[in-house]
């Protein structure tokens, strides 16, 4: 199983305000599309401990897991890049797309 735990700030003047109405979309469609994925998300600004935790330094971040491990992270609201990225651990992992 792959997780991507999205970590983004709601903050009134955070950058996810921006960016959210540009990724929101984008994940909610690969939710629907990737039921074999588990998608999280995380407030920094209600989990400040959770950012600090996982090292987080940009909004949004996009932390892939497998096993309870970090395997790769995606910083910013790259689509292109977080598709890629879930292609790849998917495929790593013996599952279509």
């Amino acid at each position: 199983m792959l997780l991507v735990f999205w970590v983004g700030g709601g903050g009134f003047h955070s950058f996810m305000v921006l960016a959210m109405p540009f990724i929101a979309p984008v994940l909610a469609d690969l939710a629907k599309k990737l039921p074999q994925v588990l998608f999280l998300k995380a407030d920094v600004d209600e989990l400040k401990s959770v950012a600090q935790d996982w090292a987080i330094e940009a909004m949004p971040t996009f932390i892939f897991l497998k096993g309870g491990s970090i395997v790769d992270k995606v910083m910013g609201a790259r689509k292109d890049e977080l598709q890629q990225k879930i292609e790849l651990h998917l495929c790593a992992t013996g599952q279509n797309i």
